[in-house]
This record gives structure tokens, C-alpha cells and sequence, in this order.
């Protein structure tokens, strides 16, 4: 068996979570004041990335960071270029650690329209997707948001979500698509009833080979997304944390028969620069723990 049909095999049944590992640009001064490395720490963009980087090879080369919980990792588009050890890190990955490498591919986000948060163009998509798929990379992740029930933007952001993760599944890899629905918003439970029947519909336009895993704000209604997990073209459906605290995503994930979890500030939580190994690893791994048990 080949590669690509191991680690589709590890998505489809590995007992675990995904870990993401894909802070952009962004979000990384805030990733990197809760690790206590103040931006009087570091000086310029590439000193940060250089610092965010060392923050999360330490996780992956954490003992606690292997296939038996976490069976999969998004990454930045810059940690897929770099090294940890000496390896490109999705070969490190899958070869070392047996975890599965994802690659955060969005740009961002549009302005808020239609209570929506459309993906902005993507240039040199296509080059993009070839590099990973070079790298070793098995799939992407693309991330929207849904702030209000609004039949139409949803319908939006869903139709432009599946053309991209076509294009995905054409260069060989599995998409993974996110519409996150804002977990502040007043008419939450309405949004996620239009966003599983517009997802119903895009997947039933899937061909044969064209496989998809979602990646969704975890719902109000307890077991909503359950046929959208059995649908032949799923692989699997993660849930994102979605600004719910650690403990809050983790109790209502335990409520979700069919989802795992994708966590990215649930698996950061407590962890700091200034910790010996042994206390790092300790506090990793408690987290960890508590993210796998939520996702049984």
C-alpha cells in the first residue's frame, strides 16, 4: 500500500485528533505572547516566524506527539518549507512521528458580506498545490466564516469552498473544507441547519475519487453533522474549537458521536518557552490527552 492510501486510511479510521499547527502571519504574535515570548522578544517577521517555528518543533518532537492521539497536523505553508532535525517537517511527520501533514492554503478573508466571510483569491494556487503535493503533503485546509443565518451568503461561501476543494482533489490531495460558523452568533443554530443542507447538496456533486474531509464549528444540536460523516465522499469530520475554551469544546465534543477534534490554541494551552522539557512535555501531553478522550 502506498503513502497516500496509508494515511487515508489513518483519517478515515485512526482514533485521535488533528492538530493545528498553522498560525499564519496573523495570528502568530498572539500564539507567541501565550507561549511567553513577548514581541520585545524578537525583532522583524523572520526572528518571529524563527521563534514560531522552534515552538512548534518542540511539540512535534514532544514524545507525547505521535499517531497513537494525534493522527494528523495542519501546517503553515512556511513550517512545510523549513526542517526540523534536518528533515522537510511533513516527511518528519509521517516518517518519524506517523502523523499525517496537512497545508493551511487560504489567504484570508473578504470583508463581511451577506453575513458571510468569503476566502479571498488564492494566487499561484496551482504551484502551491504542486509543492505540497512534493512535500509529502496528503491534504489542505481552507477556512470561511459564517457570522449570521443568511441563506444566501451561505449558499456563498459553501459553492466557493467545493470549487477549491475540486481543484484540490485534481492536484491529488484530500481538502479539507471549513466553514467555521461564528460561535457568537444570535442565530447560530439556524446557520448550521443551512450550512449541513448546502454542504448535503455540494457533496452529492462529488465524483467518484473526489474525497473530502469538513471541518466544523461544533454545532448546538447535539449529532447534527452525523450524515454528513456517513456520506461515501467524507473521509472525516474534525470540529474546530472556535474560540469555546478548552474545556467547553472538549465537553461539546464528547456530545458529537462522529466528530474529532482539530484544536489549535486547546492544544497551545499552558505551554510556555521558559519550561524545562520534562514540565513542557508534561502539560503537552495533559492537553493532548484531553483532546484525544474528547474525541473517542
Amino acid at each position: 500500500m502506498g503513502q497516500f492510501d496509508q494515511q487515508k486510511d489513518q483519517m478515515v479510521a485512526g482514533k485521535g485528533f488533528i492538530a493545528a499547527l498553522d498560525q499564519s502571519g496573523g495570528s502568530t504574535p498572539k500564539a507567541l505572547g501565550l507561549y511567553g515570548v513577548t514581541e520585545d522578544m524578537y525583532d522583524g517577521e523572520v526572528a518571529m516566524f524563527d521563534e514560531i517555528h522552534a515552538m512548534r518543533s518542540r511539540i512535534i518532537l514532544s514524545p507525547a506527539f505521535t499517531k497513537d492521539k494525534v493522527i494528523g497536523a495542519i501546517l503553515f505553508d512556511r513550517t512545510m518549507r523549513g526542517e526540523i532535525e534536518g528533515k522537510p517537517v511533513a516527511q518528519l511527520l509521517w516518517e518519524d512521528r506517523g502523523v499525517v501533514p496537512f497545508l493551511k492554503i487560504d489567504k484570508g478573508l473578504e470583508d463581511q458580506a451577506n453575513g458571510v466571510q468569503m476566502l479571498k483569491p488564492i494566487p499561484g494556487l496551482a504551484d502551491m498545490l504542486s509543492d505540497a503535493k512534493g512535500f509529502g503533503i496528503f491534504g489542505t485546509k481552507e477556512r470561511s466564516v459564517i457570522h449570521e443565518a443568511n441563506a444566501e451568503g451561505i449558499a456563498a461561501v459553501v459553492a466557493q469552498q467545493f470549487d477549491l476543494g475540486k481543484e484540490v482533489c485534481d492536484a491529488g490531495l484530500v481538502p479539507i473544507i471549513e466553514p467555521e460558523v461564528n460561535i457568537h452568533s444570535e442565530s447560530k443554530t439556524e446557520a448550521e441547519a443551512i450550512l449541513k443542507s448546502e454542504i448535503a447538496a455540494q457533496l452529492d456533486t462529488l465524483a467518484d475519487g473526489q474525497n473530502v474531509m469538513l471541518k466544523l464549528t461544533i454545532p448546538n444540536e447535539d449529532g447534527l453533522y452525523d450524515s454528513l460523516a456517513d456520506h461515501p465522499r467524507v473521509l472525516r469530520v474534525v470540529a474546530l474549537s472556535g474560540g469555546y475554551s478548552t474545556e467547553e469544546a472538549c465537553d461539546r465534543l464528547t456530545r458529537q458521536p462522529k466528530m474529532i477534534a482539530s484544536f489549535s490554541r486547546a492544544l497551545t494551552e499552558g505551554l510556555a518557552k521558559q519550561q524545562s522539557d520534562d514540565e513542557f512535555n508534561a502539560a503537552l501531553g495533559g492537553n493532548i490527552e484531553k483532546i484525544f478522550q474528547a474525541s473517542l
